[in-house]
């Protein structure tokens, strides 16, 4: 019954045009976006899932594109090494 509650309220949510970055506004847990193809005739791509800046450089190695920090996160402000990275 809870699966199907679930199911219902983001079917509902989907259909109601409820903007995806609104949601993600609210409630983003990830620092680092990694912006793909940059330089290469147009943006090819975001991903908003890093926990940490090597983490979103892993991801671009190869691919081309930088790494930025994700305007919508909510956690909290990045300490030591990773803050001076940031900066």
């Amino acid at each position: 019954m809870r699966i199907a509650h679930a199911a219902l309220v983001g079917a509902i949510a989907v259909s109601a045009g409820v903007p995806a970055a609104y949601a993600q506004q609210k409630y983003d847990p990830y620092p680092w976006c990694a912006e793909y193809g940059a330089g290469r005739g147009g943006d090819v791509g975001t991903n908003c899932y890093f926990m940490t800046l090597e983490q979103c450089r892993w991801a671009i190695s190869g691919n081309g594109g930088f790494c930025r920090e994700n305007r919508f996160y909510t956690g909290p402000a990045p300490t030591g090494r990773e803050a001076r990275r940031a900066r």
